[in-house]
């Protein structure tokens, strides 16, 4: 009797030798980074059976927290050995470039964090709000303390990471739209929309953006924010085969 795709995502698996962390929204911590990639590390060793480890981070790397900086400068040079690293953007990253270029206008970015994450770089966010700096001030300040590698870092972020019966993406899907005609948009903003969907999305969706105490475990998605920047709580879900669970701080 053949399998049919709703069969197997009642039982969502990865090829037989992947082992496979996702890691949810971070916002500046990376002090609770550090703690969460070596509990990962400390796992990996101990799995039988793995051929090729994963590392997908669900984008939202900055803002808000203390530690932006930190956090890419971490991402860049501090992994564990022996991961393929797969980055995801998010709202928050498209919010930094927007801004970069132009397209975001400064009080958005403030709004969402963006202060944190430029002091971080050592922008001196106090002097140039005291001296009501224009926005162009603010841009080329920020421009010129972002290190040229944490640039590229942001410009080469992916929307989507496929692996198995799972696909990964940092807010969801719009309901009733092909993957291949999604908007980045969607896919880095979207919440009720995609949270209300109850019927299948042909994978088990996997993504950050809407926080929650706990993950969020459905027929068709998990999420897996649970507000690091506020609750110290940063998660990590463990795939392996059919199995799955959870590491958090």
């Amino acid at each position: 009797m053949s399998v049919t795709a709703q069969d197997r995502l009642h039982h969502p698996s990865l090829p037989e030798g992947q082992l496979l962390y996702a890691v949810g929204d971070i916002h500046g911590r990376s002090d609770v980074l550090r703690q969460l990639l070596e509990a990962i590390a400390a796992d990996a060793a101990s799995a039988t059976g793995v051929e090729r480890r994963t590392l997908v981070f669900l984008g939202d790397y900055v803002d808000r927290g203390p530690d932006s900086k930190g956090v890419i400068d971490m991402l860049l040079k501090e992994l564990p050995e022996r991961f393929d690293a797969n980055f995801l953007k998010g709202n928050h990253e498209a919010l930094l470039l927007g801004f970069l270029y132009g397209a975001t206008p400064l009080e958005h970015w403030l709004i969402n964090g963006g202060e944190a994450t430029m002091a971080s770089y050592g922008v001196d966010v106090s002097g140039l709000a005291d001296s009501r700096a224009s926005e162009e001030d603010w841009r080329s300040a920020f421009r010129d303390a972002l290190p040229a590698a944490h640039l590229a870092f942001f410009k080469r972020l992916e929307l989507i990471f496929p692996a198995g019966d799972y696909l990964f993406v940092h807010a969801g899907l719009r309901p009733g739209v092909p993957l291949s005609a999604q908007r980045e948009a969607d896919l880095i903003w979207i919440r009720e929309p995609f949270l209300d969907h109850t019927g299948s999305f042909g994978k088990i969706i996997v993504h950050g953006h809407t926080p929650a105490r706990e993950p969020d475990t459905r027929s068709n998605r998990i999420g897996i924010d649970t507000g690091a920047c506020f609750t110290g709580r940063l998660t990590a879900l463990r795939l392996q085969g059919n199995s799955r669970r959870f590491l958090q701080t």
